[in-house]
């Protein structure tokens, strides 16, 4: 009966943890922008050159407006997209350690594409990085 209360006990405790994981995401999980926004995103490619693309878009994640219009590639992962191809360049991590870097507004973004939300005005940056 003891090794009963013990395992009950365990998840309850399993499911409050899961619970307060819960709450903490979708309290600070980043907010998306309805409407038709207008956001620049920059490739930043490996030999300097940077080529700057304006879309007018009603998506919510950039993700979406990337493979849409085909400015980049990529796979999904069990982390989301992982872009492999930007403006027709390729990074292959595995062959040299090459992968793309994403920037939102100068930061380096803490989310992928397909979960990084966009706003009116935004500036992302894919750069070519080793």
């Amino acid at each position: 009966m003891k090794r009963n209360t013990k395992i009950i006990i365990a998840c309850l405790a399993l499911l409050a943890a899961a619970g307060v994981m819960m709450g903490v995401w979708l309290a600070l999980r980043p907010e998306v922008s309805e409407g038709v926004k207008e956001i620049t995103v920059e490739a930043a490619h490996s030999d300097g050159s940077v080529k700057s693309f304006t879309y007018k878009t009603s998506e919510e994640y950039l993700g979406a407006v990337l493979l849409s219009d085909g400015l980049a590639e990529g796979e999904q992962g069990e982390y989301g997209l992982y872009i492999t191809s930007v403006d027709g360049e390729r990074a292959v991590y595995e062959e040299d350690g090459a992968y793309w870097a994403l920037y939102r507004n100068g930061e380096y973004a803490v989310s992928g594409a397909d979960t990084t939300p966009i706003a009116d005005g935004d500036v992302f940056r894919l750069e070519y990085t080793r």
